[in-house]
């Protein structure tokens, strides 16, 4: 009797290790989406106060893989957050960013990190004060050295804020990661984070900033828009309209793409984009 019950119990135990290695071979339905290639991957460091703000917002960020939260600027080796928060190691607290250039560009990494701190502030941001609090942007090459210098010169240029913007443009020496506590901090202490934040008085300042215009005023031009650098301008626009809107050129008459374009809507400036 006990040898049937041992051959029928091998015998249930086999459908069922083989019911499930057929279930593992079988559809789910989801789509499969394709793996990032890693070699293509590009890394951008930014410090703008607290790195439990910075991350969450690069984080939730389309196109960024992941952002780490941790220490740059500093000549002091491994630094632990007790060293860096003394404020005796030159460090500041900061967020290395991994994305994708396929999806994301420099260009538009910089432009969430402006709308995400106050860069007219040199003794730290917001609630946060002391020099390892202050912003910067730490270049990884010449090309991102370019673009931060040109995106912080458009800033100042849009009469955004009324002081000076002082945030630095460094480049990056060596960046050590912080310690596993701070890491996605937002997510695993969603609820400190939450009242940290609601109380430091950063997205408040966003709110006050950004949901205006700009100053027109303070941009010397009469409606707020930005001339985009030479750079920008070469690579936006044709030979002609080069020629045509920056070294004083003429067009033959009748002969404009938009002479006889009649469609109701709002035209603007091919450079500045102002109505």
């Amino acid at each position: 009797m006990k040898r049937n019950v041992c051959i029928i119990w091998v015998i249930l135990a086999g459908s069922v290790l083989a019911g499930i290695h057929a279930a593992a071979q079988l559809p789910t339905g989801k789509p499969t989406e394709m793996k990032t290639n890693i070699d293509s991957l590009k890394k951008a460091t930014f410090a703008g106060g607290c790195f439990w703000c910075s991350e969450a917002d690069f984080e939730k960020t389309g196109g960024v893989v992941d952002a780490i939260s941790g220490y740059t600027g500093g000549p002091t080796e491994n630094p632990s957050y007790e060293d860096v928060s003394s404020g005796r190691t030159e460090h500041l607290e900061a967020v290395q960013v991994i994305y994708d250039p396929a999806k994301i560009t420099y260009k538009e990494l910089l432009n969430i990190f402006w709308r995400h701190v106050d860069p007219t502030d040199p003794g730290g941001q917001f609630v946060d004060r002391g020099a390892q609090y202050r912003t910067a942007i730490f270049y990884h090459d010449e090309e991102q050295r370019r673009l931060a210098a040109e995106s912080k010169q458009e800033l100042e240029r849009s009469g955004r804020f009324k002081k000076p913007v002082v945030t630095e443009i460094r480049p990056l020496t060596r960046f050590y990661a912080a310690e596993g506590y701070h890491q996605d901090y937002y997510k695993k202490s969603a609820l400190r984070y939450s009242l940290y934040r609601q109380g430091s008085g950063r997205d408040a300042f966003i709110r006050q900033a950004w949901d205006q215009p700009a100053d027109p005023a303070a941009a010397g031009n009469s409606a707020g828009y930005v001339k985009p650098s030479e750079a920008e301008l070469r690579k936006r626009l044709t030979p002609f309209q080069y020629h045509v809107t920056q070294e004083e050129g003429t067009e033959p008459p009748f002969e404009n793409e938009f002479w006889n374009h009649k469609l109701e809507g709002i035209y603007v400036d091919i450079v500045s984009g102002e109505p």
